[in-house]
């Protein structure tokens, strides 16, 4: 089971756009990613990370509407990944025990065990495995896995309220995608809805298919995403202090950024009109607290607009702005400050008041 579980963290990739998180997984006999297409649905490129590799934008390279499917660009600076099983032949049985992978809500790694409730589902024409192995926000575009370790399907989609009501395509659609993907040398194309042939350039006029006359969209006819409104602001901000905007980009108004050892996490919530800024520093000693407390209470008596706080074990420093209150100049000087004073905090709590460093998902 070890193995099982090692080979899949290796390959799992966590996908974010400014509308949506996902999941997806590195095929490297392929040299794609693969995911669902609602989950890169109008983005030219997409934030990628995975515990092999650095995060970077990763390309579309290919579009399903039909079998909600999407390839990615293949990470840079892997090395070699692990290779996984692609059961294409098998046939799923009803009651089989199946673990569905993936980045629920954004967490880094996560395994869901269920059973098969039924091995062909119709839906929309297409015979869906039922699952009720737990699928939630950020599940899109992750293996489902059999007991033998071997992909059976891409988890796509849940009904709300649906009592883990949850769908998987089997993966033997995924190898027709694959195969017609590498006959137009993998290129960036498209499955036209309508003829289900894949379309590159070529085979497109005035967006619509040359062989049925349907409407298509490549993954480059997609607009660039344009912020508006106090993201616009904020993503104004984080390039002021000299960070790439479209790699820190982390779901729907967020954003994460590096700075020395520290992840400061910002998020707009529209509705309060609060702009906040996180960053987990480290982890409590499980000895010798007092003189640790006492330190982040006189911290906080004298740190002007930022908190230190406590969430479980975590040690956490916070920055809050009110939208009506964000402008250039004051937003950067406080962001400024926020990325200073996390990476001096956390080294400082480590080496000097026994302070664990996090654990990296």
């Amino acid at each position: 089971m070890s193995d099982f579980v090692d080979t899949y963290r290796s390959i799992i990739v966590q996908i974010a756009t400014p509308y949506g998180i996902g999941t997806g997984f590195c095929l490297p006999d392929w040299h794609v990613i693969v995911t669902n297409n609602h989950v890169i649905e109008g983005n030219r490129s997409v934030v990628i990370e995975g515990l092999n590799f650095p995060k970077q934008l990763s390309q579309v390279l290919f579009t399903d509407l039909k079998y909600d499917l999407a390839f990615l660009s293949y990470p840079v600076g892997t090395g070699e990944l692990p290779k996984v099983v692609l059961a294409f032949d098998k046939a799923v049985k009803e009651k089989e025990v199946v673990t569905a992978i993936g980045h629920p809500f954004g967490y880094k790694f996560s395994l869901k065990d269920g059973i098969v409730s039924s091995s062909s589902e119709i839906l929309n024409g297409i015979p869906y495995l039922h699952i009720d192995a737990a699928l939630n926000p950020g599940n899109s575009g992750g293996p489902l896995v059999d007991g033998e370790g071997a992909i059976i399907g891409i988890n796509t989609f849940g009904r709300r309220d649906g009592d883990n009501t949850n769908f998987s395509l089997p993966v033997r659609f995924l190898k027709d995608s694959l195969e017609d993907f590498k006959q137009v040398s993998n290129e960036e194309s498209t499955r036209c809805p309508g003829c289900l042939n894949v379309l590159t350039k070529d085979k497109i006029e005035n967006n619509l298919c040359m062989h049925c006359g349907d409407r298509v969209e490549l993954p480059t006819d997609a607009p660039e995403y344009v912020p508006s409104g106090v993201p616009k602001s904020v993503e104004a901000l984080i390039e002021s202090i000299g960070y790439d905007v479209a790699l820190s980009r982390s779901g729907p108004n967020a954003w994460e950024i590096k700075q020395g050892s520290a992840t400061i996490l910002i998020c707009y919530h529209d509705k309060s009109g609060l702009i906040s800024a996180d960053t987990v520093l480290c982890e409590l000693p499980k000895q010798n607290i007092k003189p640790l407390y006492e330190y982040l209470l006189r911290e906080n008596f004298s740190n002007e607009g930022m908190t230190l706080s406590l969430n479980g074990q975590d040690i956490v420093l916070s920055l809050l702005i009110f939208d009506r209150y964000l402008n250039e100049d004051t937003g950067k000087e406080m962001l400024a400050k926020l990325f200073e004073k996390a990476d001096f905090y956390d080294n400082l709590l480590v080496e000097k008041y026994g302070a664990v460093w996090k654990t990296k998902g």
